[in-house]
């Protein structure tokens, strides 16, 4: 009776959480070939086929060639995935002091309140400046504020150092976040010892362009270019990892929330440096968290009303997919932490719950951790709390152990790493 009730409380909340934002965009499908075009030409795929909208199916218009070659594409790309994830190191890496502003996505006006007030704040001089790793992504868009990659330095204090090998996580925010978003876990890992790059999404906080309210560029519709936003998110992260080389740190970890959990999880599948995994929130298919998450109810109508269907849309987007990488990421040493949410709408639960499965039948050294609510009441009390702790500890925990490996299995690990480059 009390589970029943906490329940529906839950999904109530949840529900509404989920419902208040009103500036969705349902845009149109477009099947974007345009946005992985230089990785085609590479591997000469025409792609001159639907390049303009999906349409009605039913109708002559719809491009059903498009379609299947799309899913093509997604089945070259798994297959030759290290082509696709692969990118030549920036060379223009550099530090820069700016206050920290909240780049929101919505438009209620408790947001916009305190966005103005910390406009107004570094405008007169009383908001404290902040660093941020700034340099080109691998990965060119046609957005020049895209394209600068942009991450908020937190380096650990050196005596929190002291005695241990110089270790540094990535941490990447939800789908939407703003610029303030995950920043107090940042301060904890510090406190721990472990240095943090906070790093902005493609399309997000400052990155976003000018013409959105949302970070709708990262996952839209538009086929391609979410494949695009996905390889741009990978090559960030890996670009992050080899500036922390070039500062010196030897051991490293990655922390995805949502969509930044796909994105964690598929640079760390391609990169055996990131050792340290926490994916707060995982599922395995993009496609299947899009078709049935509410908060991608409106990237689902415009889906729909082209006449796609789940199945079809998880063969579209198979190449940015987790599961479709289990046996890479299964390759290498890590230590894994996956944090779900019973009540979740947003990525739900039988996809997680596949997730831990094929943690466990690849033998990954995993903790799953389960929050009593939902995806955006994790953000609430007392459950963001619950949440911070999981991944903190776990952080913390495994680092530790990495730390303490035998001389032999370290050694190891370096060999591949540089057998590598």
């Amino acid at each position: 009776m009390v589970k029943s009730l906490y329940s529906r409380w839950m999904y109530r909340w949840e529900w509404a959480l989920t419902t208040c934002d009103q500036n969705r965009v349902v845009r149109p499908l477009e099947w974007g070939f345009e946005w992985i075009s230089d990785y085609l030409q590479e591997h000469q795929f025409d792609y001159a086929l639907g390049t303009g909208t999906g349409g009605d199916p039913a109708a002559s218009g719809y491009d059903h060639a498009a379609e299947e070659r799309m899913a093509e594409i997604n089945r070259h790309i798994v297959a030759h995935s290290e082509s696709y994830f692969d990118y030549t190191t920036p060379t223009d890496f550099r530090l820069e002091e700016r206050p920290p502003l909240l780049y929101p996505t919505n438009v209620r006006p408790e947001t916009l309140k305190k966005d103005a007030e910390l406009k107004h704040r570094a405008a007169n001089g009383r908001l404290a400046p902040a660093q941020y790793l700034r340099f080109t992504s691998p990965e060119s868009t046609p957005y020049p504020e895209n394209n600068l990659v942009n991450a908020r330095w937190y380096p650990a204090k050196k005596e929190k150092q002291q005695g241990k090998p110089k270790q540094a996580m990535i941490v990447m925010p939800q789908w939407n976040a703003d610029g303030l978003s995950h920043n107090a876990l940042c301060d904890i890992f510090n406190w721990f010892g472990i240095s943090c790059l906070r790093l902005s999404k493609p399309y997000h906080d400052i990155r976003r362009p000018q013409e959105l309210e949302r970070a709708d560029y990262a996952c839209s519709a538009n086929i391609g270019r979410t494949l695009s936003a996905c390889r741009q998110a990978v090559v960030d992260i890996r670009s992050c990892v080899d500036w922390l080389e070039q500062q010196g740190y030897e051991q490293f970890g990655v922390l995805g929330t949502s969509l930044g959990s796909c994105y964690a999880f598929v640079a760390s599948a391609h990169d055996k440096r990131l050792r340290v995994n926490a994916f707060n929130h995982a599922s395995t298919a993009f496609g299947d968290v899009v078709w049935a998450g509410q908060s991608t109810r409106h990237i689902r109508e415009a889906l729909e009303n082209a006449g796609l269907t789940q199945e079809r849309l998880r063969n579209l987007w198979a190449a940015i997919s987790p599961m479709n990488y289990y046996d890479k990421f299964a390759a290498h040493p890590k230590k894994v932490l996956a944090v779900y949410a019973q009540y979740d709408l947003t990525f739900p639960l039988q996809y997680s719950l596949e997730v831990v499965d094929a943690f466990k039948r690849y033998g990954l050294d995993y903790e799953a951790r389960v929050l009593p609510c939902g995806h955006y009441t994790t953000g609430e009390f007392p459950y963001k709390y619950i949440d911070a702790w999981y991944l903190s500890s776990f952080v913390h925990r495994a680092f530790r152990d990495i730390a303490s490996e035998p001389k032999a299995v370290k050694q190891t690990v370096q060999q591949e790493q540089l057998a590598e480059k």
